[in-house]
């Protein structure tokens, strides 16, 4: 919790600063130094600094916009991030991404690893929690319900509508953000405060949109837009409610744009916020192969995984040595096949590189892991 608390089951879970907390957390001089510029800040200081070491925080993306809020973040002193991404490091991902390098571009590393070495680096004070997984109905509740805030930096509406909803079901803000080409969008969403995603956009506003790897991106509108989505968190946990954003801020840095459209008030029809139905929590059927936008890459699940379960990665790293040149570690195992590479992680998901026909990567991936 941060230094405040959230009612348990509040459908609203809106947070006053006249709840807070406010006596500092006791700090070595050392950690004061460290925070000591933004301590400064009046808005935040010695106060505001104390409830961000109490804060928890999940990144839902660790791209372009998750790893310079990540980054943000950890060095401002939340005292606690998730990172949550089912993707590997490709050097297309360097031009943007800012906390990997060509070390972790060779190496096929899991993005919400190399993320989180990374950022130890910068601030071994804070604790980090690296989730090599996608998100769906069955876990996004437990890897997002016990946090205080969650920052989108997903590239797809699917997931935004899922975090939509475990924010609204458990009254839980969250920072909205998106970047393509040389535009963005950011919005700070606080369920009962705020319109949600589903008032703003409608429950079906999951298809033709451009995405990087169709019209491509460039990294300053990326950081632009990352940091407005951090500066919303810092207000938000510092308990300047006063100065958030008041909507939905745009902006083009190639055309020179920039703007705010105001929020309205949450629509009362609205069948998420409104009415309460949690259609991307609903349990169905997980569809065992997906092609990815743009990557010549189709992610396949295996039709018997259990919850939990977890693959031997050195038994399979022995046995795939026969007909393929293998890498693997605590956290993936990497078999190139010539013309295809296949990324399997421990809980049974497999990125399959090189093909992009759904049926073809499940047949490889039966040929070579097993149903």
């Amino acid at each position: 919790m941060a230094a405040w608390e959230r009612r348990p089951n509040d459908a609203m879970g809106t947070m006053s600063v006249h709840e807070a907390d406010a006596s500092p957390l006791p700090a070595p001089p050392d950690e004061w130094e460290r925070y000591s510029r933004q301590i400064l800040f009046r808005p935040i200081g010695r106060e505001g600094q104390a409830r961000l070491a109490k804060a928890r925080v999940a990144v839902v993306g660790l791209g372009a916009l998750g790893t310079a809020s990540a980054a943000q973040l950890v060095r401002a002193g939340v005292g606690y991030v998730r990172l949550i991404d089912r993707d590997i490091v490709e050097p297309s991902n360097l031009q943007r991404q800012s906390l990997y390098d060509e070390a972790d571009a060779a190496g096929h590393a899991a993005k919400a690893v190399a993320a989180a070495d990374k950022l130890r680096l910068a601030n071994a004070a804070v604790a980090l929690e690296p989730c090599v997984t996608d998100l769906t109905w069955r876990n996004a509740e437990p890897l997002l319900a016990d946090v205080d805030v969650i920052v989108d930096g997903t590239d797809n509406f699917e997931v935004r509508y899922l975090i939509n909803d475990v924010a609204v079901k458990h009254g839980i803000p969250w920072a909205y953000g998106g970047a393509v080409s040389s535009y963005g969008t950011a919005a700070f969403l606080r369920p009962g405060d705020t319109p949600c995603l589903v008032c703003l956009f409608g429950p079906d506003a999951g298809g033709g949109h451009d995405t990087c790897d169709t019209v491509g991106v460039i990294a300053p509108v990326v950081s632009i837009i990352a940091s407005l989505q951090v500066a919303e968190v810092l207000k938000y946990l510092t308990g300047n409610l006063g100065a958030l954003a008041p909507g939905l801020v745009h902006i083009d840095v190639w055309h020179n744009e920039f703007g705010t459209v105001r929020f309205g008030p949450p629509r009362a029809d609205c069948p998420c916020c409104g009415r309460r139905e949690f259609a991307m929590l609903a349990p169905r059927p997980d569809a065992l192969a997906v092609s990815l936008c743009g990557r010549n890459t189709v992610q396949v699940r295996p039709n018997h995984a259990q919850p939990g379960e977890r693959l031997d990665l050195d038994r399979l790293a022995s046995r795939l040595q026969a007909v393929g040149k293998v890498q693997h570690n605590a956290h993936l195992l990497r078999v190139d096949l010539g013309a295809v590479q296949i990324t399997l992680f421990p809980d049974g998901r497999a990125l399959v590189h090189g093909v992009s026909d759904p049926a073809q990567a499940r047949a490889l991936y039966a040929r070579y892991i097993g149903m």
